[in-house]
């Protein structure tokens, strides 16, 4: 009695375990997400207003590291925000220092 409870616990187990490896996995893409544009305040306290400000090198690192930080793949462009992204109108009186960041992410 007690080898056939241990027989069919074995084939129970072996069943559950052959149910999972067939399970298919699936390896497909997730859809990329829209571009999208992000304004960050020149002041930001971490000191890269100036890497992105000046569209350097430095620039396209913290860039790109800001769209991944935030489910994109790569920045498509980066620098000062334009006046009609932040006020509406394409008149400002913010000085150059007090102008937001912008950061256009892709994928």
């Amino acid at each position: 009695m007690r080898r056939a409870i241990a027989l069919v616990g074995s084939f129970g187990i072996v069943g559950a375990g052959l149910s999972l490896a067939i399970i298919p996995v699936s390896r497909g893409t997730a859809a990329p997400k829209p571009a999208q544009t992000y304004l960050l305040p020149a002041a930001d306290g971490y000191g890269v207003a100036d890497c992105i400000a000046s569209r350097s090198d430095c620039g396209q690192i913290v860039a790109d590291a800001w769209c991944e930080a935030n489910g994109h793949r790569v920045a498509k462009t980066f620098g000062l925000a334009s006046a009609e992204d932040f006020t509406g109108t394409t008149v400002t009186k913010a000085a150059t220092a007090e102008q937001p960041l912008a950061i256009t992410c892709e994928g």
